[in-house]
C-alpha cells in the first residue's frame, strides 16, 4: 500500500494565525487545508495568499459546500485550490454539480465527501456513479471533546470505503498513537490540525506521523 500522507488543518482564526504556522511546518507537510474556520474569517483570500507561497503542495478548500456547489467549487479552485469539500447532507444534484465542474480543470480537480454520522450507505453508492473520488471519515471535534474515541464501527466503515475504491481521508483528532488503528486499510490522507499546531516542536511531529506511515505502509 502507497503512504498515506500527511495534511494540517488550518483551522485558524487569522490568516496571520495559520501563516505563522505554516511557516513552521509548510515544507514538511503534504497537503495545506484551508480549514472552515480560516475560511470563515478571511474568505477566499486565505486560498488565494496560500496557494501563492506554497506552489508546490496540495492545497484543500474546507468549504464543507451544501448548496450551489458549482459556484462555490469555482470560487475554491480558482483561488488555487486542488480539493475542496462538500458535506455528506448535500443533495445528490450539488454533489454531482462539484464533480463536473472538477472534471472542467486540467488536470481534474476533486470534491471530497466529507462525511459524518449523517448518511447512508445508498447515498456512499450514488455519489460514486456520480464520480467522486475521495472522501472524508470526520469524528466531529464536539465529540472528541466529549470523549467518543475511535471505534471498530469506525474502523469498519473506512475499510468498506477504501474497498469501494475511495481515495479516503481520515479526521477527526488524530494522533500519533491512532496511525496504527488503521494500519490494514490504504489511507490516503491523515489530516492532523492542533495535533501539529498546538505540539511544542510542529515539525518534529510532522516527522513523527511520517515515520509511524512508514511502520505500517510499505
Amino acid at each position: 500500500m502507497a503512504l498515506p500522507l500527511i495534511q494540517i488543518a488550518l483551522d485558524n482564526l487569522s490568516l496571520a494565525s495559520a501563516l505563522n504556522d505554516l511557516a513552521k511546518v509548510g515544507d514538511a507537510v503534504d497537503v495545506i487545508e484551508v480549514g472552515t474556520i480560516l475560511l470563515t474569517a478571511e474568505g477566499v483570500n486565505a486560498v488565494k495568499e496560500i496557494a501563492k507561497r506554497y506552489p508546490h503542495k496540495l492545497i484543500v478548500a474546507d468549504g464543507k459546500i451544501a448548496d450551489t456547489g458549482k459556484v462555490f467549487n469555482q470560487m475554491f479552485f480558482d483561488a488555487g485550490a486542488h480539493f475542496t469539500t462538500v458535506i455528506c447532507a448535500a443533495e445528490l444534484p450539488t454533489v454531482k454539480d462539484v464533480v463536473t465542474v472538477g472534471n472542467s480543470y486540467t488536470p481534474i480537480k476533486e470534491t471530497q465527501v466529507e462525511m459524518t454520522s449523517n448518511f447512508t450507505w445508498e447515498q456512499v453508492t450514488q455519489w460514486k456513479q456520480v464520480g467522486v473520488q475521495q472522501v472524508v471519515w470526520h469524528r466531529s471535534r464536539d465529540a472528541q471533546a466529549a470523549g467518543v474515541n475511535w471505534s471498530d464501527k469506525d474502523l469498519q466503515a473506512v475499510k468498506r470505503l477504501a474497498d469501494l475504491g475511495f481515495k479516503v481521508t481520515v479526521t477527526g483528532g488524530i494522533t500519533l498513537n491512532d496511525i496504527q488503528l488503521f494500519k490494514d486499510i490504504p489511507i490516503y490522507i491523515f489530516i492532523a490540525g492542533r495535533t501539529i499546531r498546538d505540539a511544542s516542536d510542529p515539525l518534529q511531529t510532522v516527522q513523527q506521523f511520517k515515520d509511524e506511515f512508514h511502520k505500517y505502509w510499505k
